[in-house]
């Protein structure tokens, strides 16, 4: 199994409506592909002090179950986010092999 992350930092001025945009509209839509699913979304901890950092975590089967999605959806998702939010949200993907 794989996780995919995504830290994303978040400037102060869209902090809220990037979380009520993250859990009612981003999360529930990525949720209904069925391809990405146990979603966990953590705050990252740590000195800074502008903005906030959150990483939000996957479990997808594998890489190519991930590469499929990211070609069909998740470019779309990106795009969202980026009209919406312009540079003041920054995401920074990551894929993570669970290790049992």
């Amino acid at each position: 199994m794989l996780i995919y992350n995504t830290t994303y930092h978040v400037e102060d001025k869209v902090h809220d409506n990037f979380l009520i945009w993250l859990k009612e509209s981003f999360m529930p839509e990525i949720e209904k592909g069925g391809v990405l699913k146990s979603p966990r979304l953590c705050k990252v901890l740590s000195h800074q002090h502008e903005g906030t950092n959150y990483s939000l975590q996957w479990e997808v089967e594998n890489s190519t179950l991930l590469h499929r999605w990211h070609s069909e959806y998740g470019v779309k998702f990106n795009e969202e986010l980026t009209k919406i939010f312009g540079n003041d949200v920054v995401g920074f993907p990551t894929l993570m092999e669970v290790i049992e």
